[in-house]
């Protein structure tokens, strides 16, 4: 009897390629602060929207714009040091008279003012990128649950917004294990209409919460309602 109930049961979970899932966007991110400082302007007019080259976010960076300047000065005067120091192990090179140890120290001169140049270089590159990553833009995407206002102070680590690319969707289900091998040479129908839609994913490791099923992903090229529940058939 036992026996009887098993293979009617596979018998239907074989057929059973019904489900329904939520439409959702190709792709979600979380955006999150990699600098520290004082929030001084947020684009709550984008959240909810689509941006286009639309600054989100405005972190204060004033004072790593002066270190920037000032850094660079410094740059400038090292950069005609090791030029004034480095004729000067030329010339005396070229002094017979001048014995070797002389010649070995300004040659070490000429090599730390180097090392300090590589110093600053790396300084500069460091303070751009502070600077660059205290201004958020996003190009094109949807901008969702901004997480700051004006006057807080972040940290690296804090969430700043979320961003969805709308320019595809996507569905998941999650098939028998058994079906896996089967299921991608069915049409997929999606609200009862046929599709020329192909599994874009299936991961051959069984879910943490469905733990009889793999997960499957379909792209849907063109979507103009997220979020709605649609029904998917494989036959």
């Amino acid at each position: 009897m036992k026996i009887v109930f098993m293979l009617i049961l596979i018998i239907k979970l074989s057929f059973a390629m019904e489900y329904y899932a939520k439409v959702e966007p190709f792709n979600s991110y979380i955006i999150k602060s990699s600098v520290s400082g004082k929030v001084l302007f947020v684009n709550e007019e984008i959240e909810g929207n689509q941006a286009h080259n639309s600054t989100i976010i405005k972190i204060d960076s004033f004072v790593n714009t002066i270190e920037l300047k000032q850094t660079k000065n410094k740059l400038i005067s090292l950069n005609s040091m090791i030029t004034l120091e480095d004729n000067n192990h030329k010339r005396l090179n070229k002094v017979t008279s001048k014995s070797g140890f002389e010649k070995d120290m300004q040659k070490i001169k000429v090599l730390n003012l180097q090392s300090q140049k590589s110093d600053l270089l790396t300084k500069i590159a460091l303070l751009e990128d502070t600077i660059n990553n205290k201004l958020l833009k996003e190009k094109n995407h949807y901008i969702y649950n901004i997480a700051v206002k004006e006057g807080d102070y972040v940290n690296p680590g804090t969430i700043l917004y979320e961003k969805k690319d709308l320019s595809k969707g996507k569905v998941e289900v999650f098939i028998p294990i058994m079906d896996a091998s089967t299921i991608t040479e069915k049409m997929i129908y999606i609200d009862n209409k046929k599709t020329d839609l192909k599994i874009d994913k299936i991961y051959k490791v069984a879910d943490d919460k469905h733990i009889s099923s793999f997960k499957c992903e379909i792209i849907l090229p063109e979507v103009k309602i997220f979020s709605r529940l649609v029904k998917i058939e494989f036959k």
